[in-house]
């Protein structure tokens, strides 16, 4: 991952515009003088700091905003030469043209991020990209002989709710299970609260709602007598890990919505390479979502480790072999 240098804000980018402005055009002519330039512009329209660290942008993209579906991810980039961070979309208003996302600041890209304002642009914002929730291609009726439990653990609330939120749009009423290091860290509460069937609220000090972490939580439901067809659980990776160590004990089906480094975002680089019943995938192309008992949850938390630096990558490089890379061979 690259340490971006501090630049002036991100002007937009002008591209040509495919509506012809004048003229007529032939195959195999130039068609650059046939069609009016116009620059495409990210706008920030909504920033919010969520709790410490943790932002919410709301951001103009039509095209995103008009194709994305709840589970898929975008790629934003402040200037041309920012690095590449992948985001799940956290919300999207089609007739606005918005997509909402939500991060964290941890390093010199997001803390870039951070100090945009209302009103700033974003120099790329590609999307939607990735698998959509499965969810989706279930019909309501189907979805609604089921049990669903959510499972979100800090800033995975964020990629959890468009999916509670568009089966809530449905007729479908998910339980929520929201964890958090404490109170102050706890995001996105009234908005889940306002579409979940029933959200249980967890904090690891006992600060706010229940004591103790998420597995604790699901533990608790089980012994309450809730009973569940399917769990999605999203979060920290060690988070699911854990859960999923509980959920195969309950012999409660799984989908986890992985969050490896990425670099490209289609496939080609290979750094999201991760192994689901024992073959290779790769997290932006044939997830994120995956079958939670079916991830290497150890390897993946190896992997993200050792790709932070140069001798990591070479290393994994060597493992691997010709499984290492998704395309570009050059990563």
């Amino acid at each position: 991952m690259c340490l971006c240098e501090v630049k002036d804000k991100p002007k937009p980018r002008m591209v040509q515009d495919i509506t012809e402005a004048s003229g007529s055009w032939q195959p195999g002519q130039s068609g650059l003088k046939h069609y009016k330039k116009r620059w495409i512009m990210y706008k920030i329209v909504k920033r919010e700091e969520l709790t410490t660290n943790i932002y919410l942008m709301e951001v103009e993209a039509k095209r995103v905003a008009k194709a994305c579906l709840p589970g898929q991810f975008v790629i934003v980039r402040t200037d041309e030469e920012g690095e590449r961070i992948p985001l799940t979309v956290c919300d999207y208003d089609r007739e606005r043209g918005t997509v909402t996302i939500v991060f964290q600041c941890v390093g010199a890209a997001t803390k870039m991020m951070a100090d945009l304002q209302e009103g700033d642009f974003f120099h790329d914002f590609v999307g939607p990209l990735g698998c959509a929730s499965e969810l989706v291609n279930e019909t309501p009726e189907e979805l609604k002989k089921k049990k669903i439990l959510f499972v979100a653990g800090g800033v995975g609330a964020a990629p959890v709710y468009p999916q509670v939120k568009w089966l809530h749009e449905n007729g479908v009423a998910a339980d929520v299970i929201v964890g958090s290091k404490t109170k102050d860290l706890l995001i996105l509460e009234k908005e889940m609260e306002a579409v979940a069937g029933n959200l249980y609220v967890t904090t690891d000090d006992g600060s706010y709602g229940r004591s103790g972490m998420v597995t604790q939580t699901i533990k608790d439901l089980v012994a309450e007598g809730k009973r569940y067809d399917v769990c999605i659980a999203i979060g920290p990776m060690i988070m699911m890990k854990f859960v999923c160590l509980l959920t195969k004990e309950l012999n409660l089906p799984t989908v986890v919505s992985l969050n490896p480094i990425m670099v490209d975002g289609t496939g080609m680089c290979g750094a999201c390479r991760v192994t689901v019943d024992g073959k290779v995938k790769f997290a932006c192309v044939d997830g994120p979502e995956f079958d939670g008992h079916a991830v290497n949850f150890d390897e993946a938390m190896r992997r993200q480790q050792m790709y932070k630096t140069a001798e990591g990558r070479a290393m994994l490089k060597l493992e691997e072999g010709d499984t290492h890379h998704g395309g570009c061979g050059n990563c």
